[in-house]
């Protein structure tokens, strides 16, 4: 019995750093980082292995979530931590609102995606296709 809980949470801390550490809480992209250092107002709500099994609010992320994703989501029900757009974020930096802008390598078209600005360890500029593109990356 103990061989197999131990292999289960191998295979779960597995799938878990696979992600690149990308959660979501409220439709709002995190870390998974983030997420457990919050861990008096978040729970794990839900663990999607694959694309094909995200929920159908989830399903315009399943070009990022290729291999899954941990859903979280607040105790008390309500956000208490900071959310910008990546359209706010855009604007932030003197780029066009509606520019794609990369989270720790993935490519987010729609600029009314939502995150926790807590994530950004560390972000840039550069030119993507001749276009401006902000880079976010979670880790420094």
């Amino acid at each position: 019995m103990k061989k197999l809980l131990y292999s289960f949470l191998i295979l779960s801390s597995a799938t878990l750093f696979a992600q690149k550490k990308l959660a979501v809480a409220d439709n709002t992209i995190g870390t998974v980082d983030l997420f457990n250092a919050k861990k008096s107002l978040m729970q794990v709500s839900k663990v999607y292995n694959s694309a094909a099994s995200l929920p159908a609010a989830l399903k315009k992320y399943s070009s990022v979530f290729t291999n899954g994703v941990t859903e979280y989501k607040f105790k008390n029900g309500h956000n208490v931590l900071d959310i910008m757009t990546l359209a706010q974020i855009n604007k932030q930096h003197g780029i066009p609102e509606d520019n794609l802008v990369f989270i720790d390598g993935y490519e987010f078209t729609d600029s009314a995606t939502k995150i926790f600005p807590e994530i950004v360890a560390k972000s840039e500029k550069k030119d993507y296709n001749g276009k401006t593109t902000y880079y976010i990356y979670t880790t420094k």
